[in-house]
Formats: C-alpha cells, structure tokens, sequence
C-alpha cells in the first residue's frame, strides 16, 4: 500500500454502495451465515442514513478514493442508555492485517466514551478470530448470551467492555 492515500473518516450518503459491498463480501469469503446477521440487515444498504441519529457514526476507511471497510457504533437496542454496541465492523482483505481494524475499533471506543458511554458490547462471528483477538487485547470480556436486541441471532460471540 505504499503511495496510497488512507483516509477514516464518518461516511457519507455517496459511500452507501461501497460498504455495502464489502460487509456483504466479508459474508461470503469467509462463508458466515446470512440469515440473522449484518448481512441481511436492512441497515446494510443505507449505512449512511442508518447512523444519522444521535449517538451514532459510523467510520470508514478510504484507500484512493475507495471505501475498503468501516465499523461504527450506537446506542445498544433495547438496553439502558449508557450501552453502546460497536457494529458492523468489516474490511476488504485488501485491509486486512494492516492494522486499520485496530485503529477504527479504537477510534470507535473512544467515541463512545466522549459520548458518555460506560459500557460497549460488540457481537461476532466465531469464524472472524482476528476480530475477536482484537477485541479481547483491548479488554473485551466473553459474555454467556446476547445483551439488548440486535436481531443478530446468528453471531454466537457475545463481548463487553466497561468503559473507565
């Protein structure tokens, strides 16, 4: 990746197709389940609008002018206010190992504290081990089942983390 322009920045309506492709892509290379998971959420084609509420944004992560992966937070469906869920994480495998996923999931932590979030929580796949790594370096502990109500019935990996 050298001579490239990186850029993470919150999305924008043009960047809906995009990520779309890629959270759809990760789906299929890694041959995850479709049904109860991001991949048929109706959020998934207008990540844009669908993260225009308060306390939410969503960031994705530019390479020449191409989106290439992203990851955003909101409020934890059907849990107190202080809940926030990191979602919809995913990256082409153009970035994959280069540490932009440690970065975004970094700057999404962040985010949710200066909102005054005390708690994140985050949903997985078992299959996305480099995810979950990444997770539990930055202090993500297992949970036995889901927290709040995402509609994600087919992840199977359940983290939180207490924020300071």
């Amino acid at each position: 990746m050298t001579n490239t322009t990186i850029e993470i920045r919150e999305i924008q309506p043009e960047d809906n197709a995009q990520i779309e492709a890629v959270i759809r892509g990760v789906f299929i290379e890694y041959d995850m389940p479709l049904v109860g998971t991001a991949y048929t959420d109706k959020e998934t084609p207008k990540m844009f609008e669908s993260y225009a509420g308060k306390n939410e944004v969503y960031y994705v992560v530019v390479v020449d002018g191409k989106v290439e992966g992203g990851g955003g937070l909101k409020p934890l469906n059907g849990m107190e206010s202080d809940v926030f869920e990191i979602q919809k994480m995913y990256f082409s495998n153009r970035l994959r190992g280069k540490g932009f996923g440690k970065k975004l999931f970094e700057k999404c932590l962040n985010k949710g504290q200066s909102l005054g979030f005390k708690k994140a929580y985050l949903e997985t796949i078992p299959t996305l081990k480099e995810a979950i790594h990444i997770y539990e370096s930055n202090g993500f502990t297992h949970l036995e089942g889901p927290l709040g109500d995402t509609g994600h019935f087919s992840c199977g990996v359940w983290m939180e983390k207490k924020l300071q």
